[in-house]
This record gives C-alpha cells, structure tokens and sequence, in this order.
C-alpha cells in the first residue's frame, strides 16, 4: 500500500497530474468450477443448502468460494441456468452469466476496482504495462465493469475467468490454471 501511494502521489505532483495515469496492482478473480471441489482433491465437499438455492446441495467449500468470487459454476444446470450468484447477507441465487455492475463478465478483459479513483472508473477502458499480467491473463486491456468490497486503493482486480480451484484452503481463490497472486503496473486510461 505504501509503495502504491508513493507512485500515485508523485504522479500527482505532476504538472500535468494524474493525466490517465496511475501505479497499480493488479489482482485476480475468477468463477470457480464446482466440479473441483472434490473431497479426493482436499477440499470440505460436504453437500450443503442455502438460503436461495431451493434446497439444493452443493460442496461446502464451493459454496464458500462463490460468496468470495461472487460466481460459481454449477455442474449441473437449474432451469437452463449454469451459475450461482452470492446476493449477499448468506443469500444465493442461480444465474444465467457471471455478471457485474457493466453486464456479462468477459474473461481476460473485465475488471473490478474498489471504487471510483479518479480517471479508474466504472466503463473505463485501462491498459497495463506489466509483463507478468501479460503473461497471465494473455491481455493488457482491460475495462472496469465490477467492484468489490475486498478491494483496496489503486487495485484493479482482473477477471481471469472459469476453472477449478488450485487446491484447498488458501488456494481456493486462485485458478487451477496459474499460481499468479498480483503483479505492480502502470496503468493508463485509453483515449
């Protein structure tokens, strides 16, 4: 946090300030896949109800991995819908897409900040000079469409898509496919 502030603050002092410009990190989200919650691969995959899910039963810990995420994908469609939806206060709900508040989320190119912070705002279109973001996600473009409470200052938290979790625990909030945890970036508004 301090280093971010640090960047931020000297591109500020700027003649020009901010100018569409901002130091960054960028963090990751996905929609886990129910069918990796698996009692052989680690995980409390206890079938469980809740609030909204009709008295269907799902894997405690996937169920636990939609409420971070705030999308899941379920195994099996209910009423042609492949998604639950965490609507807050412990309450699901089954979807169509995983969405955000600009409409369906697009993997590799959706993205989610705390909160309006200047120029980094919601319909934004911001590109990212890191190597490693690159490298994981295969974009360097990105438009803010989400937000999330979990989120701090000058975070853009990139949608990396579906797949199964990594493994239990900790690793429950990353993607089977990367071991990516956050990388710093420049960051620059698109014209």
């Amino acid at each position: 946090m301090q280093r971010l502030a640090y960047e931020n603050e000297k591109l500020a002092r700027r003649p020009q300030g901010h100018n569409g410009e901002y130091f960054v990190v960028c963090t990751l989200y996905y929609t886990p896949k129910e069918s990796g919650f698996t009692f052989e691969r680690g995980f409390d995959a206890t079938p469980v109800t809740k609030p909204g899910l009709g008295g269907r039963k799902y894997p405690a810990d996937f169920l636990r991995s939609v409420k971070k995420e705030g999308f899941g994908r379920v195994t099996t469609p209910v009423n042609g819908r492949r998604y639950i939806s965490y609507n807050g206060g412990g309450s699901f709900g089954f979807a169509s897409h995983p969405t955000g508040g600009g409409g369906v989320l697009v993997a590799r190119y959706s993205a989610a900040i705390k909160s309006a912070q200047g120029g980094l705002r919601h319909g934004a279109i911001v590109l990212t000079d890191s190597q490693e973001v690159q490298k994981v996600f295969g974009s360097t473009k990105w438009k803010i469409m989400d937000t999330g409470g979990g989120l701090r200052r000058w975070q853009i938290d990139c949608y990396f898509g579906e797949d199964e979790p990594l493994g239990p625990g900790k690793f429950m909030g990353r993607p089977r496919a990367t071991t990516f945890e956050y990388a710093y970036a420049n960051a620059r508004i698109a014209k």
